[in-house]
C-alpha cells in the first residue's frame, strides 16, 4: 500500500528533499516524535515537553503524512495542520502503547535492549518509533533491510529556528507561493547530487551550535576553497554520482531492478577517485570523509561480473544476466541458440526441398514458429507439412521436427527466465548485506558535496570566512545579505556593518528618522588626500547609528584642502536617489544639498527633496585630483608551499597597464589562478610580456591560441592585494591601489581596460566599453570625469540579465585619444577618426537670462563698471538634467 509517507520510487520524489513519515505521541507531559525516510532508511526519534519547539521541529520536518493515535486530541495537531498541511493517519491507540512498540523495535532490529540506541527508558519516543516501524511493516509487506539503525536526538544539540522564523526569513520557502525562488537556499543550493542537496537542507534548518563543530566545518570549506583544480575535480566527479542513498534503500526493499544496480555500481566505482583526490587534504572533518568511502570493490565486482550493461526494465523476462555468471544459466543458452540455429538452416533446407525460394519460417506467441508458403506456391507443399493458419496471400504450416525444436526452445527460453530471476534476486540481496557501508558512503558524500558547494559559492559571491568563537559580540564589517543583494542587480546593494554584544547592544532596530543627518550614503566617492575613496572607507570604526567619532582626513575639491575631524554615521534612513543625464547618481538623505541652477539663470543650493525632473544639476570635472600613493603592501612574498616569483614593491605603468587588462578581460573568480583572453595578437603578446618581466613568470599558453593562464597562488595572491579581489564579472571593481595612485598609473590602467574591454568606432572613433559590472562602469566615468573627459553611462538588458555600456562621444571622445588613448595598434589607429561632427557641445544652461539681465544693466548703467556675481567656471562643471527621481531606504 502507498501513502503519501511511504513513497519511495525517487522518480516520484524531490531529488533534494526528504520526505519524511512522522509519528506522534504524548505519554503524561512528554510528546514522542519519530521520523523516518522510507526513500533513505533515515530513521530518528524524540521528546519534547515544550508545545512550540515540538511544532517548530516538525515544520522543519514538513513531513508527508504525520501518524498519531486515535481520539489523539491535542492543540498542537491543528497547529501542525496550519503550518505543513501533512495527511493525518490516525492508528490504533494499541499501536502506541509502549509495549507494543518495543517489541516491535526489539524484533526489527533484532536485538535485546534498545540502550544502544539512546532510547531506553524514553516510553514516549519507544512508543512513536515503534508505531511507525509497525506501520511501514504493514503498509510495505516485507522486511525494511535499510533501516538498520535509530538514532535518539536533542534538539539541545542544534539552534532551534522556530516556525515563524523559518517562515519569515524564508530559508528554504518562499511566504509568498512556497516555492524556493527568492530564498537563501536558492542561493546556496548549487549542490550537484541529491544526497548532498538534501543535507543543505538539514544544515540550514539545524545550524550548529558548537564552536569546535562550527569551526571544523570552515577549516573544511578553506581548504576547498584553497584549492580550486581540486574542488573542480571532486565537483566533476560527484556530478556523475547517482542517488546512491536512495539507490540502495530500493535494494533493501526489494524494488531495485538491474538498471538500479548498474546506477548503484557506476557510482561506488567513483568511490575510490574521491577518496584518493581527498589524500592530501589536512581538515578533521575532510580526513573523517576520507575515512568513511569505504572499500566495496566486492560490490562493484559483484555487479560487474553479474549484470548485463543494457539491461531490460523488468526482472522476469531474461536479459538481466552475464554469459559466464553461471553454468547452467550459459548451458541453458548453448541449447537455444544450437535450436535458433538449427530452425535457421531449416528454411534454406527446405527452400532446397521443395523448391518454394519464397518460403520463410516465422515465430509468434500464439502459433509458436511456422513455415510460411505464399498461396502461389501451395501446389508445391510437401505432404508432410501439416497446416496452421490461413491467411489473406499465404498458408503457415508445420512439421513434427519443427514443433520438437520449438519445444527445446521454450522449455529452455522459460527456465532461463526463472534462473535470471532467481540469480538476480540473489546478487540484489548480497549487494543489500553491504547497506549499511553504502549508507556511510552516501552520507560522506552529501557532507563532501554540501562542503565543496559551500567553497564554489563562497569564491563565486566573494564571501569570506567568518571567525567564530565563544566571544559574546558580533562584528560584521561590509555585509551583505546573500538574498537580497540578488534584487539590487541595478543599483548595486550597499554592504553594511552590525555590532551587537550581550551587554549594552543586544538588539539593533534596523531603522532611521528622516533628517537623521546621514547626507550620502556610503559607496558616494569623495576626493582625499590619498585619493578617490568610497566615504565609506573614512569611517574609523564600528559605530552606532546618529553618532560621531573622531577620524582626520584630508578633502579636498582641487583648490584647496580641508581636515575633516569627526565622521558621522546616521545608520539607516530614507534616502533620496537622484539620477541625472550621461548616468550620473548621487542618493543621500532629503536634506543633503546639490548646486542647481534654476531656469531664470541663478545658481543656489537645493536640498535633494526639492529637486525636480528637469533641474539642472552642477558637477564638478576636470578636477585633476590624484593620489601619490606607489608602494605596494603585500604578504604574498611570506606563502608556504608555493614557488616563489618576482613581486614589484612599487606600482608602475606595465603592471598597472596588466591589472586593467584582468579586470577587463580576466577571470578572478578563482584563488590559485588567473586567466586572459586576449584575442588580439598584440594583447595577446603583450601580456606574456609583461607577466615575464614583472613576475618572471611564463604564462600558459592554452591551443586556441587566446587563452592564457597563471597558476601560481604567490602571484595571485599578490593581485588580490593590490585590489584585484576573487570576482566575477557583476562584482568587479576598479583596485583600490589604483584609485590612490598618481594619474600616469591611472591612465595606464585605463589603457589595460579598454584595450581589454573597450571599443573604438571605425567611423567616428567613438569610444564604448562594456561590462556587467554597474560599480565598474561608475568608477570608470568618475576617472575620466576628473581628467575633464565626460561618458554616458547606459544600462541595457541581455537575456532578461543587465549590462551598462560607458559611451564617449565627440569632442570627449578626442579627448580621450589624447588624454589616455589606446596601447593596441588597431584601436590606436582610429584616433583620427575622432569628431565633433553631430555631438553637441555641452554648455551653461539657461544662459539666455543671465545675457538678458547683464543687457539690461549694461544699457542702465552706461559706462559704469558692472559687478558681477562670482560665478561657478564654465570649463570645471559640467550641467547635467536631472532624468530620474527615486526612492530608497540606506
Amino acid at each position: 500500500m502507498v501513502t503519501p509517507g511511504t513513497i519511495f520510487e525517487p522518480e516520484a520524489l524531490e531529488h533534494k528533499e526528504n520526505n519524511y513519515l512522522v509519528a506522534l505521541c504524548r505519554v503524561g507531559e512528554i510528546y514522542g516524535l519519530a521520523h523516518v525516510d522510507l526513500s533513505t532508511g533515515e530513521f530518528h526519534v524524540t521528546e519534547l515537553e515544550d508545545e512550540d519547539k515540538l511544532i517548530s521541529e516538525i515544520t522543519r520536518l514538513n513531513p508527508s503524512e504525520l501518524l498519531i493515535p486515535e481520539g489523539f486530541e491535542d492543540e498542537a495537531i491543528e497547529r501542525v495542520r496550519a503550518e505543513t498541511s501533512p495527511v493525518v493517519n490516525p492508528l490504533p491507540s494499541w499501536q502506541f502503547d509502549v509495549d507494543t512498540a518495543r517489541s516491535e523495535l526489539l524484533s526489527h532490529f533484532d536485538v535485546l535492549s534498545l540502550e544502544g540506541f539512546g532510547c531506553e527508558g524514553k516510553s514516549a519516543a519507544i512508543s512513536a518509533a515503534g508505531a511507525l516501524i509497525q506501520y511501514l511493516r504493514e503498509t510495505q509487506k516485507q522486511q525494511l533491510q535499510h533501516i538498520l539503525s535509530l538514532k535518539t536526538y536533542s534538539l539541545e544539540e542544534f539552534m532551534i529556528l522556530d516556525t515563524e522564523t523559518q517562515r519569515n526569513l524564508e530559508l528554504i520557502r518562499s511566504i509568498r507561493d512556497g516555492s524556493t525562488k527568492g530564498t537563501l537556499i536558492e542561493v546556496l543550493d548549487e549542490t550537484v547530487t541529491p544526497m548532498g542537496g538534501r543535507k543543505l537542507r538539514q544544515m540550514i534548518l539545524r545550524p550548529l551550535l558548537r564552536v569546535d563543530e562550527i569551526n571544523a566545518r570552515l577549516d573544511a570549506v578553506q581548504e576547498l576553497f584553497e584549492n580550486l583544480i581540486l574542488r573542480d575535480e571532486l565537483r566533476e566527479l560527484l556530478r556523475e554520482m547517482r542517488d546512491i542513498e536512495r539507490l540502495i534503500a530500493k535494494v533493501g526493499l526489494g524494488s531495485a531492478n538491474a538498471r538500479d544496480l548498474l546506477a548503484l555500481r557506476n557510482s561506488l566505482k567513483l568511490v575510490p577517485q574521491i577518496r584518493e583526490k581527498l589524500g592530501g587534504l589536512s581538515s578533521s572533518l575532510l580526513q573523517t570523509i576520507r575515512d568513511q568511502l569505504e572499500d566495496v570493490s566486492d560490490v562493484v565486482d559483484l555487479i560487474d561480473r553479474a549484470i548485463h550493461e543494457d539491461p531490460p526494465i523488468t526482472i522476469r523476462e531474461g536479459g538481466i544476466i552475464k554469459d559466464g555468471y553461471n553454468s547452467e544459466l550459459d548451458e541453458l543458452r548453448a541449447i537455444v541458440r544450437d535450436v535458433k540455429g538449427w530452425i535457421a538452416g531449416l528454411q534454406q533446407k527446405e527452400r532446397e526441398r521443395t523448391g518454394i525460394s519464397s518460403l520463410r519460417i516465422g515465430y509468434n506467441k500464439v502459433f509458436g514458429y511456422y513455415i510460411e508458403v505464399t498461396k502461389p506456391n501451395l501446389h508445391l507443399v510437401p505432404e508432410d507439412y501439416i497446416r496452421k493458419q490461413t491467411l489473406v496471400n499465404a498458408e503457415r504450416f508445420i512439421t513434427p521436427d519443427l514443433k520438437e525444436h520449438e519445444a527445446k526452445i521454450l522449455n529452455a527460453q522459460d527456465r532461463i527466465n526463472d534462473l535470471e530471476y532467481e540469480l538476480f534476486c540473489e546478487v540484489r540481496s548480497k549487494v543489500a548485506e553491504m547497506t549499511e557501508v553504502i549508507q556511510r558512503i552516501a552520507a560522506a558524500i552529501a557532507m563532501l558535496d554540501v562542503l565543496a558547494n559551500f567553497a564554489h559559492i563562497a569564491a563565486k559571491n566573494n564571501y569570506v570566512r567568518p571567525q567564530v568563537d565563544e566571544g559574546d559580540e558580533v562584528i560584521i564589517r561590509d555585509g551583505r545579505h546573500p538574498v537580497v543583494e540578488r534584487l539590487f542587480t541595478r543599483e548595486g546593494f550597499v554592504p553594511n556593518d552590525t555590532y551587537l554584544n550581550c551587554s549594552d547592544r543586544q538588539m539593533c532596530i534596523i531603522t532611521g528618522p528622516n533628517m537623521s543627518g546621514k547626507c550620502v550614503t556610503g559607496d558616494t566617492m569623495v576626493f582625499t588626500s590619498e585619493g578617490l575613496l568610497e566615504i565609506k572607507e573614512l569611517q574609523p570604526c564600528p559605530m552606532n547609528p546618529d553618532t560621531f567619532a573622531p577620524c582626520s582626513v584630508i578633502v579636498t575639491d582641487g583648490k584647496s584642502e580641508k581636515t575633516a575631524d569627526q565622521f558621522y554615521y546616521g545608520g539607516f534612513a530614507k534616502t533620496i536617489r537622484i539620477r541625472t543625464r550621461f548616468g550620473f547618481e548621487i542618493e543621500g538623505t532629503p536634506e543633503h544639498r546639490l548646486w542647481a541652477r534654476n531656469p531664470d539663470g541663478s545658481e543656489g543650493w537645493k536640498r535633494l527633496d526639492e529637486i525636480k525632473q528637469g533641474d539642472m544639476l552642477a558637477i564638478p570635472r576636470k578636477m585633476e585630483i590624484w593620489g601619490e600613493k606607489l608602494d605596494v603592501k603585500t604578504g604574498a612574498g611570506e606563502l608556504k608551499r608555493c614557488k616563489k616569483y618576482n613581486l614589484p614593491e612599487k606600482l608602475n605603468e606595465d603592471l598597472a597597464y596588466l591589472m586593467g587588462l584582468l579586470v577587463g578581460d580576466g577571470t578572478l573568480t578563482y584563488e590559485n589562478s588567473i586567466a586572459v583572453s586576449a584575442g588580439d595578437p598584440f594583447l595577446f603578446e603583450e601580456v606574456r610580456r609583461i607577466f615575464k618581466e614583472q613576475f618572471g613568470y611564463e604564462l600558459y599558453v592554452k591551443p586556441n591560441r587566446v587563452d592564457l593562464a597563471a597558476t601560481s597562488k604567490q602571484i595571485r595572491r599578490y593581485l588580490y592585494d593590490l585590489g584585484l579581489g576573487y570576482w566575477n564579472a557583476a562584482s568587479k571593481e576598479i583596485p583600490h591601489t589604483i584609485l590612490k595612485a598618481p594619474r600616469h598609473i591611472v591612465v595606464n590602467f585605463l589603457q589595460g581596460l579598454f584595450d581589454a574591454d573597450g571599443h573604438a568606432d571605425r567611423r567616428y572613433g567613438n569610444i564604448e566599453i562594456s561590462s556587467k559590472s554597474k560599480k565598474l562602469l561608475r568608477q570608470v566615468q568618475i576617472l575620466l570625469l576628473n581628467m575633464g573627459i565626460v561618458g554616458s553611462l547606459i544600462e541595457k538588458k541581455v537575456k532578461g540579465c543587465p549590462y551598462y555600456r560607458l559611451c564617449i562621444m565627440g569632442e570627449n571622445a578626442i579627448l580621450f585619444h589624447k588624454e589616455i588613448g589606446f596601447r593596441s595598434p588597431r584601436k590606436r589607429s582610429r584616433a583620427s577618426l575622432a569628431s565633433e561632427i553631430g555631438h553637441p557641445k555641452l554648455s551653461i544652461p539657461y544662459l539666455e537670462a543671465n545675457l538678458k539681465s547683464l543687457h539690461r544693466r549694461i544699457v542702465k548703467c552706461k559706462d559704469k563698471p558692472v559687478p558681477l556675481k562670482a560665478e561657478i567656471a564654465e570649463n570645471n562643471y559640467l550641467y547635467l538634467e536631472v532624468k530620474e527621481i527615486g526612492e530608497g531606504y540606506n
